[in-house]
């Protein structure tokens, strides 16, 4: 069974796939090399490769807004009793043993 021409046609249109060829084709993720790696098994970074982004210096008056609203006030977590505040591993464990019993 195959698909009609007009149906064949409009599959033509599509992305391409890994599985659509051989094995030849790689898609990637876009991302591009920041460096190379060394013979030593490290990676050097070339930073004129590295991306830069320029933020706008006036952003009261710039047209584009973020995806976040500007008005959300950043949430903080809560370490009462514990004078390290969230820095301390010693709630973390004291809450594992509660919920995990002594092991």
């Amino acid at each position: 069974m195959q698909p009609t021409a007009p149906l064949l046609r409009r599959l033509r249109r599509l992305a391409l796939t890994t599985k659509m060829v051989n094995g030849g084709y790689y898609k990637g993720t876009g991302s591009g090399s920041m460096g190379r790696h060394t013979k030593h098994g490290g990676y050097q970074i070339h930073y004129q490769k590295v991306r830069t982004y320029v933020v706008p210096e006036d952003l009261k008056n710039f047209k584009l807004t973020p995806f976040v609203t500007k008005n959300m006030e950043p949430l903080k977590g809560r370490f009462e009793g514990d004078p390290k505040g969230g820095l301390s591993g010693e709630k973390y464990l004291e809450r594992w043993k509660q919920e995990n019993g002594m092991d």
